[in-house]
């Protein structure tokens, strides 16, 4: 049988920087299992084709979520990356590292050694920003960060100065010291090409002796000797294969993928395993459990002027900025068009933020998809911070078997609260003076969306996962409840509780979900983890003051709105 030092099962945002910096190492040897294909497509390099390749059965999973009982009872779609950069490939790119707060989050959890000033060096060493290196930001790393065009179309900075204007701040970076404010966005895109872990960190490692890849591997489990894992059993194309591992086996399969192969592999809830007819190696209770995401509605709005991205729908259109992005990797298809954004808190008594913006410069659907004729802007909202609970289960040992996925979204009161305030806050935003001037009909949710019944209604008919699925395999202490109310399934160095050789690592470890997007936390965590599995010392811890509000329990923000929205 084949035989390596480590076997990762999964090449997406973590296991292609896990591939990459173990075989940094010539005398160790590494296998790298992905599902999915070649990630070498048009649609995946060019950031304005977001939306295709997420869309393509080639490139994504597309599994859904079990009807939402909170939601109407709707069905939500949970897209997953299934290519060489895993969702890194089919994701918006953009750039959020979340908030210092999360990360000490983690550590009072039980996720001892995850504080921000652990963490911080590996954002950094991740990195190159555009903008330069400073405390916060890295200068060197594999993953080109930058704003994309420069915010050049007048609306973003339209919702900066309003933002200002209804009393918030200004932020230079949000993935700097002050996250609070209003601001530039930032995007995984190098050079104009989407920067996908594949580009950054697997396409130069691909040329060492010590990996290898394998495409088109289902993975179906991994292999014990009693409690140690030994290696792992796949199939392509119906042909069953498997390796053992020297060392240890990793699982960077993602918050879908990596519960429902421990579950596979016996490793979870009795009871789920049992009735899928697995027998139980250890029973886990919090596999696949503590189960988290983002949610968020588009604030949509006529525009007056003819300056938005609506205006260049048409086939012909759409060539052009093709065709300047091929010859010279500029204009309108070197940018995922989010470029300016907002975080801001919800209320009095929250330390850092917990609502998040991005602003589009277009109305438009996920599937890019003109939202109605005629030109306008929207603005993606969501509370960051949810309070609900959800879970992964398999319902078959049989890897084609898609597991079961509960969100459980909207159940908690507190997130239903927190939706009421995102929509009225949101409305005093986009109705500061600043916007006046593009400001037509509000499309969405409608003039007629303003009591507490009419809004709850409104959300739970409209709401859309962010696609940030998270933490249902969190770490923390071996006591057993982490403080935060979940059973850990790993140890703070990302081994899986009860068994030995045997590792997570990707966006499934995290205990609680960042305040931002989830891929730069991911890479993060691989390129600490990184370090853990090869025995080196972790870098020294960061000596910064993030930024806190002074006034952060008395006041929602920090200045006096200009103007309100009456309710």
């Amino acid at each position: 049988m084949k035989e390596f030092d480590y076997i990762i099962v999964g090449a997406g945002s973590a296991g292609c920087v896990l591939a990459s910096r173990l075989t940094e190492d010539k005398d160790v040897t590494v296998l790298l299992l992905e599902y999915g294909g070649s990630d070498n497509s048009i649609f995946i390099k060019m950031p304005t084709a977001l939306s295709i390749p997420m869309g393509m059965d080639r490139f994504n999973w597309g599994y859904e979520s079990e009807p939402e009982p909170f939601a109407d009872n709707r069905r939500l779609d949970v897209p997953r990356g299934k290519a060489l950069g895993g969702s890194s490939s089919i994701n918006g790119m953009v750039y959020v590292r979340g908030n210092a707060g999360d990360y000490d989050e983690w550590q009072s959890a039980g996720a001892e050694g995850w504080g921000y000033r652990h963490c911080l060096p590996y954002f950094k060493k991740a990195e190159t920003w555009k903008g330069g290196a400073d405390e916060y930001r890295g200068g060197d790393g594999p993953v080109g960060t930058c704003n994309g065009n420069e915010m050049k179309n007048p609306l973003y900075g339209a919702f900066v100065e309003a933002g200002v204007e209804a009393g918030y701040l200004k932020t230079d970076d949000y993935n700097g010291r002050q996250q609070d404010g209003f601001g530039a966005m930032h995007m995984t895109v190098d050079g104009g090409v989407r920067a996908s872990t594949a580009r950054a960190y697997l396409k130069p490692a691909r040329s060492r002796s010590n990996l290898t890849v394998i495409t088109n591997a289902m993975t179906d489990r991994v292999m014990f000797e009693a409690k140690r894992a030994v290696g792992v059993s796949w199939s392509v194309n119906d042909t069953r294969d498997q390796a053992r591992a020297r060392r240890e086996v990793i699982l960077s399969a993602g918050a879908v993928g990596s519960p429902a192969i421990l579950q596979r592999s016996g490793i979870g809830p009795a009871a789920v395993l049992q009735s899928a007819g697995v027998g139980v190696l250890e029973n886990s209770p919090g596999v696949g459990e503590n189960l988290q995401d983002h949610l968020e509605v588009y604030f949509q709005f006529r525009c007056n002027e003819p300056i938005t991205l609506n205006g260049h729908l048409s086939p012909l259109r759409k060539a052009m900025i093709g065709a300047r992005w091929m010859l010279f990797r500029s204009g309108l298809g070197a940018t995922n068009h989010f470029e300016s954004c907002a975080f801001i808190r919800s209320d009095a008594g929250k330390q850092w933020p917990d609502i998040q913006y991005h602003f589009l410069p277009a109305a438009i659907r996920y599937d890019g998809k003109s939202a109605f004729e005629g030109h306008g802007f929207q603005v993606h909202v969501g509370p960051n911070k949810p309070s609900s609970r959800g879970h992964i289960r398999i319902s078959s040992a049989n890897p084609d078997d898609a597991p079961r996925i509960l969100f459980n979204y909207l159940s908690h009161d507190d997130d239903i609260r927190d939706w009421r305030k995102v929509i009225r806050l949101s409305r005093e935003i986009l109705n500061q003076p600043a916007m006046d001037r593009f400001r037509g009909e509000e499309i969405q949710p409608g003039e007629s969306v303003r009591t507490d019944g009419a809004i709850d209604a409104w959300v739970r008919q409209n709401v859309e996962s962010a696609y940030h699925p998270s933490c249902s395999c969190p770490m923390g202490n071996s006591s057993g409840t982490s403080s935060a109310g979940y059973k850990p399934v790993l140890d703070n160095q990302c081994q899986v509780l009860g068994v030995e050789n045997l590792r997570v690592v990707d966006s499934s470890i995290f205990p609680t979900i960042p305040n931002g997007n989830l891929n730069a936390p991911t890479i993060m965590v691989a390129e600490k983890m990184a370090d853990m599995i090869r025995g080196r010392e972790p870098l020294p811890a960061s000596d910064v003051t993030p930024y806190v509000d002074a006034q952060w329990q008395t006041s929602q923000r920090p200045g006096t709105p200009v103007r309100q929205v009456p309710e």
